[in-house]
């Protein structure tokens, strides 16, 4: 086995063991499932695998001679695979440590997950998914310009400032509330969704992709969190402004 460079693979050089692909956030039924795949090939365009499929599929005369080369991005992807298929409460289980060493607030760390699940490869992926939901980070107000959803500085702004009000007076910070409030907004002005959604968004996340929209965000932050996120977006923008 090699690397992508076509170098042997050894401990020696750097790479990894498999108590190393456990420790970096894989999971031991890709890397099995992985490795199985490695100079040997089965019928067919299957590529995931359970350890008993691998057995009943298993045939030593579909053996490779030449080198198999190991590529990490492959396993990335294959154990992404698993994470998604994963029930929950083991994925919950999984994920915990790394939930709680990105957010430390009080917030439904399972709703998190379920949020994250389907868009990471390996576990330390978490935290650069959710990192926001500890802090916003500081962010340009360039990001508050959208083509596609037609929003630019100064739009965003005046959606901020119409919104802002209405947040205020709502009790049910529930996805269900915020989306249906943020609809009734989008239809009194005539507007496309993303024109409102993308501004909310980007106050409250401070990042351009993020794993949830606007009220799944705002629901897991809170009212408090959420109106403070937003006010700080306004004043961002009205410093941009002048």
């Amino acid at each position: 086995i090699t690397d992508e460079n076509h170098k042997k693979l050894s401990k020696r050089c750097g790479h990894s063991s498999y108590e190393d692909l456990i420790e970096q956030g894989f999971v031991t039924e890709a890397v099995v499932n992985y490795v199985a795949l490695l100079g040997w090939s089965p019928e067919g365009n299957q590529e995931i695998f359970s350890l008993e499929e691998l057995v009943k599929a298993f045939d030593f005369h579909r053996m490779n001679k030449s080198p198999a080369v190991f590529d990490l991005g492959k396993l990335k992807w294959m154990n992404g695979e698993y994470i998604k298929a994963m029930d929950f409460d083991k994925f919950y289980a999984l994920a915990e440590p790394y939930l709680k060493e990105a957010v430390t607030k009080d917030y439904d760390l399972k709703k998190i997950a379920a949020l994250v699940k389907s868009r990471i490869e390996i576990f330390p992926d978490i935290e650069e998914q959710i990192d926001f939901f500890e802090a916003v980070p500081e962010y340009d107000t360039a990001m508050y310009c959208h083509k596609k959803m037609k929003t630019n500085e100064e739009n965003s702004l005046e959606v901020l400032k119409e919104l802002l009000p209405i947040f205020e007076e709502l009790t049910d910070y529930s996805n269900d509330s915020l989306y249906k409030t943020l609809l009734a907004y989008v239809e009194q002005k005539g507007c496309k969704n993303g024109y409102a959604m993308w501004p909310v968004r980007t106050a409250v996340s401070g990042k351009q992709m993020t794993p949830a929209g606007a009220t799944e965000i705002m629901e897991i932050i809170g009212k408090e969190e959420s109106l403070k996120r937003i006010r700080k977006g306004i004043e961002l923008l009205e410093n941009a402004s002048e």
